[in-house]
């Protein structure tokens, strides 16, 4: 009984969290490139904010005589890539797809030499198409990291259409079986 009423009452909380997913995919597909540079300065953000955790863990550490260096190393390189960020914020939108290309021509060619070696056709398919993707975003990476956000912004409205779905079916249904 309690938890049918808690569910009853909080179907409201799953209408919102799909609302907002639906703006922010909507949001990320209008504006692609405002998106990922938010985006790239809220990864900054967090990377900078754990970082000053660490050296509070570090200090922790040290005054409960504890292993404190992993601590103190991870924070260093937080704070560092989180002021990179900062710094360069277009750079690093365009690094993220430099590192997708290079594992898609790398797993590409793992999956075509796999498919040379087993004899399957579709593996190598698999593979062409990795190495033509990976070639493709390298030579214009900045278009496949907008691409990549709108992707995230097809995601988030997907899931919040599914969330909304929840939300006004929850009331009906037990949150538990009984």
């Amino acid at each position: 009984m309690a938890a049918e009423v808690l569910q009853g009452e909080s179907w409201w909380v799953y209408a919102l969290a799909g609302v907002v997913s639906i703006l922010f995919g909507l949001a990320a597909i209008i504006w692609p490139g405002l998106t990922l540079f938010v985006l790239v300065i809220l990864f900054a953000a967090y990377a900078i904010i754990d970082g000053i955790l660490r050296f509070i863990a570090t200090l922790r550490a040290i005054g409960a005589h504890q292993t404190w260096w992993p601590q103190l190393v991870i924070g260093i390189v937080d704070i560092a890539a989180g002021l990179f960020i900062l710094a360069y914020p277009g750079r690093t939108a365009v690094l993220v797809a430099y590192v997708i290309a290079f594992w898609a021509i790398l797993i590409g060619l793992f999956e075509i030499v796999g498919s040379l070696a087993t004899a399957q056709l579709l593996l190598l398919v698999v593979g062409i198409i990795s190495v033509v993707f990976g070639f493709v975003l390298l030579a214009n990476p900045l278009a496949g990291a907008l691409a990549l956000v709108i992707v995230i912004g097809i995601f988030a409205i997907v899931r919040g259409i599914v969330l909304l779905i929840h939300a006004f079916r929850a009331p009906e249904m037990p949150a538990f079986p009984t």
